[in-house]
């Protein structure tokens, strides 16, 4: 299993990432994903252009994955909900296993399904107001 940190920010995450590449190396894997490519979203004009998902790989060890908020889609950025460790299990069942573990007594923010982008996901925030993601990429045959 992989652990990444998982930064949000309020308008600023491709400018924020693209200083982090800068310094620190790397590439961006995947490209740079933005709310305007979500199937049948309507956002405001000011909005579509935030980032939805952006991941700088440094290293075989270390990748910072990041996004921002969408207001619209009521996602406000406050200290403290900054960042999140984001976990990329080794399967979808373990994924599961984990989302149901760490989520339990939190506050379920998205559940742990099917997404449009070919994964498992789900993010939540523990009883003790910590930040979790859980991603697992379906491979090839998977549903």
């Amino acid at each position: 299993m992989k652990v990444n940190p998982y930064l949000n920010f309020d308008g600023t995450a491709e400018e924020a990432m693209t200083f982090y590449k800068s310094v620190l190396g790397g590439e961006f894997e995947g490209g740079i994903n933005y709310f305007s490519e979500i199937p049948g979203m309507e956002l405001p004009e000011n909005e579509k252009n935030r980032v939805m998902h952006i991941s700088l790989k440094i290293n075989d060890v270390v990748t910072i994955m990041a996004s921002d908020t969408s207001p619209s889609m009521g996602h406000i950025l406050i200290k403290g909900n900054h960042n999140y460790v984001s976990l990329a299990p080794d399967s979808k069942a373990e994924g599961e296993r984990i989302f149901k573990g760490l989520s339990e007594g939190g506050k379920v923010e998205m559940n742990y399904d099917k997404t449009f982008w070919g994964a498992y996901f789900g993010s939540f925030e523990d009883k003790y107001g910590i930040g979790w993601m859980v991603n697992y990429t379906l491979q090839p045959g998977e549903e």
